[in-house]
């Protein structure tokens, strides 16, 4: 377990991550690995609230099957993952029902990327390989509600993608958030206790560049000049950033 503070001390939030995934040998001295990438990216933006939390986030690695107490955060956030949530592997199974086991116990969930994924397929949705292939690079998704927590506003937003997988079926009682051509339910909300998103928040336009090149051969032409052109576009993480913290800072029903 690897455990940040920030320094900034005001209202207590604690999250935990829980790891999918890990970002390749090769590319961790200079990028880091997925907690990391999200201490950062959480970190920068409680710095900017008007009243930044005293936040907490330790990493647990589920595919090592590594999990925390249920009761000893206030949220969890999954990772993406090189995996799909429908492999039969003995991990996903057990993050299932440790994620099963937090939302009962009314623990707020942020699924990225394969958290999104997992957050719709085994909690009444469907998730599949798309048809469309590959989506990487910026990806744009225009926002089809305007929550409280949604702040600062935004009528689309564009973050980094690296899948091939989609929810094509939502969970029962989930509200799409974002959406977009190439992917319909980019995001999605289940009351004030889940928020998901197919995108990629945490990662720079540098990763996402080594990604590609690293995999230019799989996606093909076509898909690697597109996907290495779009880094050119504005990115939003910051402002998802915010949201997720608001997310979280919202009072339960």
């Amino acid at each position: 377990m690897k455990s940040f503070e920030s320094t900034q001390p005001a209202l207590r939030l604690r999250i935990g991550i829980l790891q999918t995934g890990s970002v390749a040998e090769e590319f961790r001295e200079e990028f880091g690995d997925y907690p990391g990438m999200f201490v950062r990216l959480l970190d920068s933006a409680n710095r900017q609230r008007a009243q930044p939390h005293e936040l907490t986030i330790d990493s647990y690695v589920s595919q090592d099957h590594e999990f925390p107490d249920v009761q000893a955060y206030d949220a969890y956030l999954i990772t993406g993952s090189r995996h799909s949530v429908y492999e039969d592997l003995p991990w996903i199974k057990a993050l299932v029902e440790f994620v099963t086991a937090a939302l009962s116990a009314r623990r707020k969930m942020i699924g990225i990327c394969f958290g999104h994924q997992l957050l719709a397929h085994y909690f009444g949705g469907e998730t599949t390989a798309a048809a469309s292939g590959w989506s990487v690079g910026v990806q744009r998704a225009r926002l089809l509600c305007d929550e409280p927590w949604m702040e600062p506003g935004a009528e689309e937003v564009g973050l980094l993608s690296s899948h091939t997988d989609q929810v094509v079926k939502l969970p029962q009682d989930a509200c799409v958030i974002a959406s977009s051509a190439q992917c319909p339910n980019a995001g999605f909300t289940i009351g004030d206790q889940v928020l998901t998103l197919q995108g990629h928040p945490e990662f720079s336009k540098g990763y996402s560049a080594a990604l590609m090149e690293k995999r230019e051969e799989l996606l093909g032409a076509e898909t690697f000049e597109l996907g290495m052109a779009s880094l050119a576009e504005e990115t939003h993480e910051q402002i998802v950033a915010s949201w997720i913290l608001n997310f979280l800072s919202k009072e339960s029903a």
